[in-house]
């Protein structure tokens, strides 16, 4: 069965509304992991990516907001350090043997 490729996103945000920032997160919770406060990491393909964009860009003031995405490509996703608590992101549809 053909299945899209996702790349692992990292998204960050900066939103100094307590209301914006908290739908913003809840936003983030249904495509990936809460790895910092206002950082995710999400394994998205490219409906989804369009999906979560425009729900972001729904919940945000352009003015005072700032949210950074940044794909990565599979090498870099390989070079991901974790140190301290919490774990190497993990593609959820790739089994780990």
């Amino acid at each position: 069965m053909y299945r899209p490729m996702s790349v692992l996103h990292v998204i960050a945000y900066d939103i100094p509304d307590d209301r914006r920032r908290n739908r913003v997160a809840r936003v983030l919770e249904g495509f990936g992991e809460r790895v910092q406060d206002s950082v995710f990491e999400c394994w998205l393909d490219a409906r989804r990516y369009r999906s979560l964009v425009t729900r972001l860009s729904a919940r945000i003031d352009t003015h005072t907001d700032k949210v950074r995405i940044y794909p990565l490509c599979g090498k870099d996703v390989a070079d991901v350090l974790t140190a301290g608590a919490g774990h190497p992101p993990v593609d959820k549809d790739v089994p780990v043997i």
